[in-house]
């Protein structure tokens, strides 16, 4: 039997992105989605074109009847525990504070945070039950670190990523469970150049590597963290962003 992962979020962006990798790597995916059928089976049959063994499968992440089952489905499909758990699914809204509704509010968290605690804890408990340990990435971003005006709900479910895998590394880990968060910077995928269509240049201007970020720069780092390579590497945030968020203000000229 090979190894299983489950990715959330895999019908579009970076999470259609490390659907592929994953199988490319030689994984059995399970990955989910929502309301957007006709997306999923398209990332599903353009992997298993290149003969990969991949399923979609529809799961609210923010539901625990929703999540037990995708786990118990999945699993079954598999034949056991998942040996990786991807906490990708994710939902911004745009406003100032002032102007936040409770809705998008309750909404984003419910998806973002809500949802990566869901699905490591039924994740989790399977991977305790079989006894052979794993491996879970949660995908945090840019705001882990600093404030992002207009995104105060998502800012506030990022950071609550980063500590949520602190916690969650210190308390799996005896069980020999890892688990980490990739926090990915200016990542240009349909959504961003739908948003802003001068995205990448923009981002690039401002990114010490001078360039934006892709999906196949989230992909290897979050394979490097699911494989051996890691074995000893858990409670940890890698910062995958160019240097964008680690460089400082400077008012002087360089």
């Amino acid at each position: 039997m090979g190894r299983y992962a489950i990715i959330t979020g895999g019908s579009s962006g970076i999470g259609r992105h490390l659907v592929s990798a994953f199988v490319d790597a030689g994984y059995q995916v399970a990955f989910t989605h929502r309301d957007t059928p006709d997306a999923a089976e398209a990332v599903a049959a353009e992997v298993m074109t290149g003969g990969g063994q991949v399923r979609a499968f529809e799961s609210d992440v923010g539901d625990a009847a929703s999540v037990s089952q995708l786990m118990d489905e999945a699993s079954a499909w598999f034949g056991d525990a998942p040996d990786v758990l991807v906490n990708n699914a994710g939902i911004q809204t745009w406003s100032p504070l002032l102007e936040l509704s409770e809705e998008s509010w309750d909404a984003v968290i419910r998806t973002n945070l809500k949802g990566c605690f869901l699905n490591t804890r039924e994740a989790g408990r399977r991977m305790v039950a079989a006894g052979k340990g794993g491996a879970i990435i949660n995908i945090g971003s840019g705001c882990n670190k600093l404030a992002f005006p207009g995104l105060v709900d998502y800012t506030a479910s990022k950071g609550g990523i980063e500590q949520f895998t602190k916690v969650s590394a210190v308390e799996l880990g005896p069980h020999g469970i890892r688990v980490n968060c990739v926090a990915p910077g200016a990542i240009e995928t349909e959504r961003t150049r739908a948003e802003a269509p001068d995205y990448a240049e923009t981002w690039g201007r401002v990114t010490p590597l001078r360039r934006v970020g892709t999906p196949a720069d989230i992909a290897g780092p979050v394979l490097f963290l699911a494989g051996p390579q890691a074995a000893y590497v858990t409670g940890q945030t890698l910062w995958v962003d160019g240097g964008v968020f680690t460089q400082a203000f400077w008012p002087y000229s360089s």
